[in-house]
This record gives C-alpha cells, sequence and structure tokens, in this order.
C-alpha cells in the first residue's frame, strides 16, 4: 500500500533517491536543484542510506564523479540545473559514451545570462544530443515515480545509458502537492541491485580510453542501438510500474485525442493547463485534445506521427528556443515526424515561457483559438510563433 503526503518535487525525488538507497551521490548545489541533495544529505547523515556522498566543488565535478563510480560499479546518481548542467558539458557525453548509466535530476531553469533562476527548458533541451535519455515530468508525482522508472530503463543491459529526470524548476521543484508514495520495500524489490556486465571493481575492464578511428564510429553506433532499445524498456518497465501503483506511463500522453480535430503538443508543468483549457474547450463542444510528451529522448517519431496525422491543426509548444529561425526542438521532431504520413496537418510552433514568464489558461486558449481560424482559413500563415511576447 502507498503512503500519501504532501511534498515538493524536490523533496519526492530526495525521497525516491532514499528509497532506491545509491551507492554514490555527488552533487554541488544550484538553484533549484539545491534542494535535491540538501534533503538526500539529511538521509545520509540520519543514517537511513548507505550511500557515500560527495560534496564537490563544482558541477563538473560531481558530474566526473559520478561517471567514476558509476564504472567502479555502483549505482550513482547526482542533480543539478541550468548553469551547472552547462558546467557539465564535456562529461555529459562522457557519461553516456562511457556507457555509465548515472541518474540526473535535471531541475529546468533558463540559462544565463542575463541571470535568471526560473523556468524554462533550455537547459536539458541544450543537451538534448549528448546520449542520455530525457524524460519530462508534469506533476510532483511524475518525477518521483520517473526517477524509479528511470533507475530501471537506464540500467537495463540492451541500453546502459544515463538517464535525465528532468522537471520544471520552482513550478515542480518547490510547490507542494499531494503525491502518494510506494512503499521502501517495494521500491527496493521494484529496482532490484545494480549488477553490471563490466565495472572496475569487478572485472578486468577499461572505461576512456583513446578511440581511434578504428573503432570510434561503432561504438557510437553501440550507442545509438542503446537509445533506441531504451524506446521499449521505457514502455517495459512503465507496465512493471503500474502493476504495483495502478499509474499508467508511456512514452507520452494522449488526452482527449481519439476525436479531437486541434490539439496542442507540449511538456512539462505547463501540460495540466493545457489539458484544463481543452475540458473548457470540450465544454463549449470544440474538439480539443492534448498530446504530452515524457520521453523527449529517445523521440517516439513513428508513434507521434501516427498519433497526431488525423488531426487538422497542432501547435507544438517550446519552454525554449534554438535561435535558428526554423522553429523550437520540440516542433523540430515533432514536424520530422510527421513528414512521413501521407495527410499532414496544419502545424505551428509557439514559443512561451522563457524566463520563467507566466503561462495562464487564457494563453492557451488563444492558441487554441489560432488553430481554429487556420481550419476556416486553410491558410497556417506565420509558422513561428511567440505567445505572452511584449512586443
Amino acid at each position: 500500500m502507498g503512503k500519501r503526503d504532501k511534498l515538493s518535487g524536490n523533496e519526492a525525488v530526495a525521497i525516491a533517491m532514499r528509497q532506491i538507497n545509491p551507492g554514490v551521490v555527488a552533487a554541488f548545489p544550484i538553484t533549484p536543484s539545491t534542494e535535491v541533495p540538501q534533503y538526500f544529505a539529511s538521509f545520509v547523515n540520519d543514517g537511513l542510506v548507505d550511500t557515500e556522498f560527495i560534496p564537490v566543488e563544482s558541477e563538473h565535478s560531481a558530474m566526473s564523479a559520478s561517471i567514476a563510480a558509476s564504472a567502479a560499479g555502483v549505482r550513482t546518481m547526482t542533480a543539478t540545473s541550468s548553469n551547472g548542467l552547462s558546467y557539465m558539458y564535456e562529461m555529459l557525453y562522457i557519461a553516456s559514451m562511457s556507457r555509465t548509466p548515472v541518474i540526473l535530476n535535471c531541475v529546468n531553469r533558463t540559462v544565463s545570462g542575463p541571470l535568471n533562476i526560473h523556468c524554462d527548458h533550455g537547459d536539458s533541451m541544450g543537451a538534448r544530443d549528448s546520449g542520455w535519455i530525457q524524460v519530462y515530468s508534469e506533476t510532483n508525482q511524475e518525477a518521483y515515480d520517473n526517477l524509479i522508472i528511470g533507475t530501471k530503463v537506464a540500467e537495463d543491459p540492451s541500453v546502459m545509458l544515463p538517464f535525465m529526470n528532468c522537471y520544471d524548476g520552482f513550478i515542480t521543484s518547490h510547490s507542494v502537492e499531494n503525491i502518494e508514495l510506494i512503499d521502501d520495500s517495494d521500491v527496493k524489490k521494484f529496482v532490484g541491485e545494480y549488477e553490471p556486465a563490466h565495472a572496475l571493481l569487478k572485472n578486468t575492464c577499461a572505461f576512456g580510453p583513446f578511440d581511434s578511428q578504428l573503432y570510434y564510429y561503432e561504438h557510437k553506433r553501440h550507442q545509438a542501438e542503446g537509445m533506441k532499445n531504451a524506446k521499449a524498456a521505457i514502455i517495459k518497465y512503465s507496465k512493471e510500474f503500474e502493476k504495483i501503483t495502478g499509474r499508467k506511463y508511456n512514452l507520452f500522453e494522449e488526452y482527449k485525442l481519439d476525436d479531437a480535430e486541434i490539439a496542442l503538443v507540449i511538456i512539462g508543468s505547463s501540460a495540466g493547463t493545457a489539458k484544463f483549457v481543452a475540458n473548457r474547450l470540450r465544454d463549449k463542444g470544440i474538439k480539443a485534445g492534448v498530446l504530452k510528451i515524457r520521453a523527449f529522448r529517445p523521440f517516439p517519431f513513428d508513434e507521434i506521427g501516427a498519433v497526431l496525422k488525423n488531426l487538422k491543426a497542432i501547435a507544438v509548444m517550446d519552454k525554449c528556443t534554438s535561435l535558428n529561425d526554423a522553429g523550437g526542438p520540440l516542433f523540430l521532431e515533432v514536424r520530422s515526424a510527421l513528414f512521413d504520413q501521407p495527410l499532414h496537418p496544419h502545424t505551428v510552433n509557439y514559443l512561451y515561457g522563457l524566463g520563467g514568464r507566466d503561462v495562464k489558461a487564457g494563453d492557451l486558449e488563444s492558441v487554441y483559438m489560432d488553430l481554429i481560424k487556420i481550419i476556416e482559413t486553410g491558410e497556417t500563415g506565420n509558422v513561428h510563433r511567440y505567445l505572452g511576447l511584449v512586443e
């Protein structure tokens, strides 16, 4: 039986870490992820875990220590945000190429400068091609659940890639919500013991050697196969998790899409607002829906293309920009997923919420109204749009 509680996202994630009891946690504080290692350090101090907690001098060192611990053969976790993730950038690639399944809680925050401590997705999206699995959460409950599921996904023998548990800074990390915790024993049984086939303390092997042109290409292919296999692993362990909790997860969530004509494709906490608006429009007879992306890496191209192909118009919502005059990262992925479909819905991109700019129900309703106009006129108009911008 689960236990109901009221927790912030950061505290819920720290509790999941306590229940998993990793061998090593190496971390350096940065807002708004600081509370995760802070809470966890109290568990270490109180003797509630066996974890070796390493308070390092920088985020770069945090990831370096995490890679070394994972290569040694122990389950390893950390947390960071924004410029902290940027400071880890070199080591993110080494973690994934070394096939060390480090677990990173990325509490999304805009990347400076100028200085801004509020939420957008520029930090994790900037690392989207670093070889890390990325799953995004809408709620505190999902942030807690995704960490537990993600541990199994990362350590699956067919995957062996690091996992980024992404959730919105302050909106999710610091807000308190009702949450259902799993019993400690059930979490431990679900994640099991970490038993890598290759580990420095277990057998003769090498991590991080020079990789010449004779082998590097093939190693990147192996890494790509691991990411490809992560899709099936997410589905597999989500189903196992559902048997324990009754909470159902997949690569994405379809909300009222069965008969929808218009829809928002969205990621993170704003999905909850989008669902609220879709319900309100449904009451008015408007067939609105929402596609909430959970797994951004690996990106479910085929599945998303199949789900969206029959809609008349969709708006892809990006909470960060690629500064490329071609649209945000989520938009580019979704549009690519639709390319091979015989029918294409009108597809537009909205940039929103940068630097923590508030996005309210009325804002998202205006996007749905724009989609209705597109259907009525048959003209997409400007594909790249701004929501809530003071021109």
